[in-house]
């Protein structure tokens, strides 16, 4: 069986310390982020670019001694709508990168805002215009 190769544009673990030693492994490819975890049981899970609305950046002190921190990313569609990657190195870095990719994938769909409104108090009466007021 022939091993299928992939271009990874970005690829990290979860860090402990300084030492990426988990089973945690975080890596973009096709316009998608992937999460992979587990060593027993595995679970992958993928998310859309274009999907991620919302990035932010943390980092505690540790992390500012160990180069490592944490991106929080805030989603439309997903089960959870969070998205944390735990202790990653050069995560200002990655949290630049994201943003980047993030509007170039909307570029690329023709994506534009409204489709991420959330709609929750509004009546629409299949006119496309909103009548909901407040």
């Amino acid at each position: 069986m022939a091993k299928e190769i992939t271009n990874y544009i970005w690829k990290d673990r979860k860090h402990h310390l300084w030492f990426p030693l988990s089973f945690t492994s975080y890596y973009i490819e096709d316009d998608r982020l992937m999460i992979k975890s587990g060593f027993l049981n595995t679970t992958l899970d993928e998310t859309l670019l274009y999907r991620i609305i919302d990035i932010q950046f943390k980092q505690s002190l540790a992390g500012k001694i160990f180069g490592t921190g944490n991106v929080i990313l805030k989603t439309k569609a997903d089960a959870s709508g969070e998205i944390i990657l735990e202790n990653i190195a050069k995560p200002l870095e990655v949290r630049k990168m994201l943003s980047k990719m993030v509007e170039e994938s909307r570029d690329r769909r023709n994506i534009v805002g409204k489709e991420f409104y959330s709609m929750d108090h509004a009546d629409f009466d299949g006119d496309g215009i909103c009548d909901y007021e407040e």
